[in-house]
């Protein structure tokens, strides 16, 4: 089977009614968490990005004091499960200030938790990647929020 392109499927998509449209959203929700995820993000949360991103930061504090801190192991997989977490909000969001403030906060959150990620070079590496990726952001921002991005960010390295 051919997969449509996605200008097919826009076109397609303009000329179903309404009802039909909600039906499909409905069925494309029930297949697939991630989809679910994404259609609860546009109809309920898109409109507020603030609280959206609070959530998001509350969710990440809560994974991090669930760490399991006894081996650096189990600290490294924690790390990447919450930038997997933090990717995924960031790609339903799809603005660039979202990303940079996630991320940002993931590295304070990091550097207060007490974890010795200098002395682990792959969790030091996850961190260094995530100032990189941050930096990545703030690049293509209007000027005023770099400013003020670039100096939370310097705080951190």
């Amino acid at each position: 089977m051919k997969t449509a392109t996605i200008a097919e499927l826009k076109s397609e998509l303009n000329n179903i009614p309404a009802t039909e449209l909600a039906e499909l959203c409905v069925r494309l929700a029930k297949f697939k968490k991630e989809n679910k995820e994404l259609l609860t993000y546009l109809l309920f949360e898109a409109f507020d990005e603030d609280a959206y991103i609070e959530s998001a930061k509350q969710e990440i504090t809560r994974q991090f004091e669930e760490m399991n801190t006894s081996n650096l192991y189990f600290v490294k997989k924690t790390l990447r499960k919450i930038l997997r977490y933090t990717g995924k909000i960031t790609r339903f969001s799809g603005a660039a200030e979202t990303e940079v403030r996630l991320l940002l906060f993931f590295c304070v959150t990091l550097k207060a938790s007490g974890i010795p990620f200098e002395t682990n070079p792959v969790i030091n590496n996850i961190y260094l990647n995530q100032l990189k990726k941050i930096s990545k952001s703030i690049a293509g921002m209007h000027e005023d929020l770099q400013y003020d991005y670039v100096r939370e960010l310097d705080t951190l390295k």
